[in-house]
């Protein structure tokens, strides 16, 4: 039998599990890369092979004789960019003739949100890497905003009245898998997947109270205080720089936009905030 010309990486995480677990049920096989096969999921059709961001060559073995990648990004790394170009180059060099890569809402080279930075120079690596490549922009994940309440009930951030139009893990998966089970039809496609609404985090806070029952309000500290409040957790200066631009980018408007790509996409509407608390 013929290796399988899609490949998955992050199988083992939320967003790669999800779309790896979809396409399985519909039959569809694919290679799994993983960095760890023992903690790979046990799926009909899975081919698993070890390759990890930062091994270049392990990377070029895994993906010889795939056509289409999906890329999720590597976790957060202080040089998570460099990684990223990396596996470009090596996919470029294994003859992967298309690669679908998980970027960030308004990825731009002077985006406040710091790491949305990283995604644009991964993007234009890939523009200028003879790939055919679709870029999926994700927006906030609403699920984070279920964990924000603090055991003071305040969600804390310099986002000001800010709006953000924070998407589901669920969406993000069936739009990808969308994608992937017709790759040619997105080539050159750039999606800037959203929820349904753009809310402030005060709205935020309302419904957060709302569906679980907790008394949760919205303080909007200065950039100083956030960047003090954080301090406590001893993360290296890029990580807390990432936490403190979230909530910039969110006061500035650059994640405000809600866009229909979704429902393009999957063929239904987006989940709302309250939709995806509500599901616990």
């Amino acid at each position: 039998m013929d290796a399988p010309a899609l490949a998955v990486t992050g199988s083992t995480g939320w967003l790669g599990g999800l779309v790896a677990r979809d396409l399985a049920a519909d039959g569809i096989r694919q290679r799994l890369l993983v960095r760890n096969p023992d903690r790979a999921p046990a799926l009909d059709g899975a081919d698993v092979r070890r390759c990890a961001y930062g091994d270049d060559d392990e990377a070029v073995r895994a993906l010889e004789g795939v056509r289409t990648l999906f890329m999720v990004s590597a976790a957060e790394h202080p040089d998570r960019l460099g990684q990223h170009l990396g596996f470009v180059r090596a996919a470029a060099r294994a003859g992967v003739g298309h690669v679908v890569y998980v970027s960030f809402y308004g990825a731009a080279p002077d985006a406040t949100f710091t790491l949305a930075r990283d995604h644009a120079a991964t993007e234009e690596a890939l523009r200028a890497s003879g790939m055919a490549w679709t870029f999926l922009r994700d927006n906030l994940y609403l699920e984070f905003f279920g964990q924000l309440r603090g055991e003071d009930g305040a969600i804390r951030g310099p986002a000001g009245d800010g709006r953000v139009a924070a998407v589901s893990h669920p969406d993000i998966a069936a739009a990808a898998g969308a994608v992937l089970r017709d790759p040619a039809a997105h080539a050159g496609e750039t999606y800037s997947l959203t929820g349904p609404e753009a809310l402030t985090l005060a709205e935020v806070a309302d419904v957060v109270a709302e569906v679980q029952g907790l008394e949760t309000t919205y303080v909007d500290e200065t950039v100083e205080e956030a960047y003090a409040s954080r301090a406590v957790y001893g993360a290296p200066d890029w990580q807390v720089d990432a936490w403190v631009s979230t909530y910039t980018a969110i006061a500035a408007g650059e994640l405000a936009g809600v866009t229909d790509d979704v429902e393009r996409l999957t063929g239904r509407l987006p989940l709302s905030l309250r939709e995806v608390l509500s599901r616990g």
